[in-house]
């Protein structure tokens, strides 16, 4: 059992503290939360102590071990502004997350695996949005609450974000070229973001891969995207492998077709 201070501002809880919280709390000057692999007893200490910050603005979460109760996070934060949920949990049940903050800016999702579910039911402010590392969340759940997002970081596969959503906000966008046939991906994105302005692509592993990934070929678009025919103006591509095909497809599509291109960047490794 936990008890709280009406006056705190911050709150870090970290390792083996147990959160039991039976009824809401009521802390009103708290604005910023970690919860760094803690213990909570239930679901519903959970929603007791987060909904008991009305005013949380920062909420941190980082989960990495496997533990023997089946947790749903549920936040229902209207002021809240960054979210960052880093969840290496292993388990074999459902649990996850349900978001609903009005005034979300800022949203890190990385980690989130298929054993759990992450909804964000409204989040009409968002800006920044980074999803990395997910494992076949249940994206359809994800993607509809990104259409605001203006600058959204992407380090997935298609698989894992097949997306069918139109992202009318989104000017700036960020790509890792790690993933499984990241470059589909990024044809579903040409699709979707009829404004884009500024693309980058990167892989920003330390050393650098003289082998490619394994498997799909590039699916380049049927029709010229809109972003690429009006809006494209920046592009960037750091770690470029010269020696992939399909990436030497997709440079050459960029150049060819995005014309409003103004400045275009490559950078890659010397050849040995």
């Amino acid at each position: 059992m936990f008890s709280f201070s009406t006056t705190l501002e911050t709150l870090i809880l970290k390792y083996s503290v147990l959160v039991d919280v039976p009824s809401p709390v009521c802390m009103k000057s708290l604005r910023t939360l970690h919860l760094d692999s803690v213990d909570f007893k239930d679901s519903k200490s959970i929603r007791n102590l987060i909904s008991g910050c009305p005013n949380l603005e920062d909420l941190f979460i980082y989960q990495c071990y496997r533990k023997d109760v089946v947790l749903t996070f549920t936040i229902v934060a209207p002021f809240l502004k960054r979210l960052v949920i880093t969840d290496y949990f292993v388990g074999s049940e459902k649990g996850g997350y349900v978001i609903t903050a009005l005034s979300l800016k800022y949203l890190t999702l990385k980690g989130v695996s298929h054993y759990g579910c992450c909804l964000i039911e409204n989040a009409p402010m968002l800006v920044e949005a980074i999803i990395r590392k997910v494992s076949y969340i249940a994206n359809e759940n994800i993607e509809g609450s990104l259409t605001s997002v203006k600058r959204p970081l992407l380090d997935l596969s298609p698989l894992e974000f097949p997306t069918d959503s139109i992202f009318y906000q989104l000017v700036h966008l960020k790509m890792y070229t790690r993933k499984e046939e990241w470059w589909n991906l990024l044809t579903l994105m040409f699709n979707s973001s009829p404004k884009l302005q500024f693309l980058k692509l990167t892989d920003e592993k330390r050393k650098f891969r003289k082998h490619g990934l394994v498997g799909g070929k590039w699916n380049e678009p049927k029709n010229v995207p809109e972003c690429l025919v009006s809006h494209l103006k920046m592009f960037v591509w750091t770690r470029y492998r010269w020696e992939r095909e399909e990436e030497k497809e997709v440079a050459t599509y960029i150049l060819k077709n995005a014309r409003q291109l103004k400045n275009a960047s490559f950078s890659t490794r010397p050849i040995d």
